[in-house]
């Protein structure tokens, strides 16, 4: 029989009580020094912590310490060492998978940690050394005939005068939301897309976010986790925004994505178990490709083709005064588009590895992956801050469909793959254990 007791957190300065195992947990103490450790290497990467709502003091002291990068990777290997030597028994037998799942966790966010502050320190690393360090995988590569074979068919699709990428341009501009609607298409979206996942996955009563409209970013949108089930999530509206991103979006920073992966990770792991290591999210590391990997793949679990088709044209399409006669239409179209998105890691891969420059990168975004200029130079400057992190939304999706597939079975019902999904969510699974 499991006995418990009540522990006390703080978590985001507050409170927090934590129903968890009263024996001691072996690994309390290297996970500890890992979330310092991770703090302190926020002190010299303005974007590595994405998130950290554990004792506010921790933070305070790195900031204060500012641990120099030698000392902090002295210090992780001394951590790897001791991490390795942690041979106990979790404290509840059932928990033998989940427990093993932790260290395996650590072991490579610990890897992927190190290979973050060799690059700070002047390391370079190739697109596909750098992805494997971080992110525990590498994208495939991919030559331009496969990306030409879907041109061939957009030429077919969207005949005319001029380029194929002003043609698709001038195409897109139909569906673009009005800025005095994008606000509420952006909220019935969320609340379409909430509803949905409320009705397969159990989310604690308090969990709630905030949408903001920014400008001035290199990513369309973003969800800032604020610990106590709470997110702020915002939406660059830097260039104009098209219908489909709406969905998108709602699904991928809010329900199922990345607001209800953060809730459940601090639910299930950080509260029910008192594993502090999920009170801190480093942005480089294997965590960000199931992140992005869920939130790209959750929009596929909340909404088949049909669901989406038909939520599109009897919902959003009027609320933002579109052609509901075009629904079809637009996502034909974008099912194609959608089939150049390795074109943007290939991008990435030729410019970081220095065989184009950005110049070339753009005019690469533009040929292969049906960017507009402003488009393809908004993405080289998202790949400037954070380089082969884009792996993480279309191999992350991938990955995660597949696992899904194999676990739940191809022709599961949408309970079972639901169910599949939520367990994923839960669970401290790397990259390398989706295969």
């Amino acid at each position: 029989m499991r006995s418990s007791a009540l522990l006390l957190l703080m978590v985001a300065g507050m409170p927090v009580m934590l129903d968890a195992q009263t024996s001691p947990d072996p690994m309390r103490s290297v996970a500890e020094r890992y979330v310092k450790l991770v703090l302190a290497v926020g002190q010299h990467d303005a974007d590595y912590v994405d998130a950290f709502y554990g004792p506010a003091d921790w933070r305070t002291a790195a900031e204060a310490e500012k641990l120099p990068l030698a000392a902090i990777d002295q210090q992780a290997e001394v951590l790897e060492k001791d991490l390795a030597a942690v041979t106990a028994a979790p404290p509840n037998p059932r928990d033998a998978e989940l427990w093993a799942l932790r260290r395996q966790y650590l072991v490579r966010q610990m890897s992927a940690l190190r290979a973050r502050v060799s690059m700070l320190q002047g390391k370079r690393m190739t697109f596909d050394e750098e992805s494997r360090a971080l992110y525990d995988t590498v994208a495939p590569t991919l030559p331009e005939t496969e990306f030409e074979k879907v041109l061939t068919q957009l030429e077919a699709r969207l005949p005319g005068a001029g380029p194929l990428i002003e043609r698709y341009d001038r195409f897109k501009q139909a569906f673009v939301i009005p800025a005095a609607r994008v606000d509420r298409v952006f909220r019935e979206a969320i609340r379409a897309c909430r509803d949905r996942t409320l009705a397969h996955v159990e989310l604690p009563a308090q969990e709630r976010f905030t949408v903001e409209y920014v400008t001035g970013k290199s990513w369309s949108g973003y969800n800032w986790y604020q610990g106590d089930y709470q997110s702020l999530i915002q939406v660059n509206t830097d260039l104009p925004i098209y219908i489909d991103r709406a969905l998108d979006l709602a699904c991928h920073e809010g329900y199922p994505g990345h607001h209800v992966y953060n809730v459940l990770l601090e639910k299930h792991l950080v509260r029910d178990r008192g594993w502090i290591e999920y009170t801190v999210y480093p942005l480089f590391s294997p965590q960000s490709l199931i992140a992005e990997g869920t939130a790209n793949f959750g929009i596929e679990v909340a909404f088949s083709p049909a669901d989406r088709m038909t939520f599109e044209r009897d919902v959003l399409f009027p609320l933002a005064g579109l052609d509901t006669r075009r629904v079809q239409e637009y996502y034909d179209v974008l099912a194609l588009v959608d089939r150049l998105s390795y074109a943007g890691n290939e991008a990435a891969r030729r410019y970081l590895d220095g065989t184009i420059d950005r110049a070339g990168a753009v005019a690469w975004l533009e040929k292969y992956a049906m960017y507009t200029t402003p488009r393809a130079e908004q993405r080289v400057k998202f790949i400037d801050q954070y380089r082969s992190y884009v792996i993480n939304y279309n191999l992350g999706k991938d990955l995660i469909r597949a696992y899904i597939t194999r676990k739940a079975g191809r022709q599961a019902a949408a309970s079972r793959r639901w169910a599949e999904f939520a367990a994923l969510l839960s669970s401290p699974r790397l990259p390398s254990g989706l295969k």
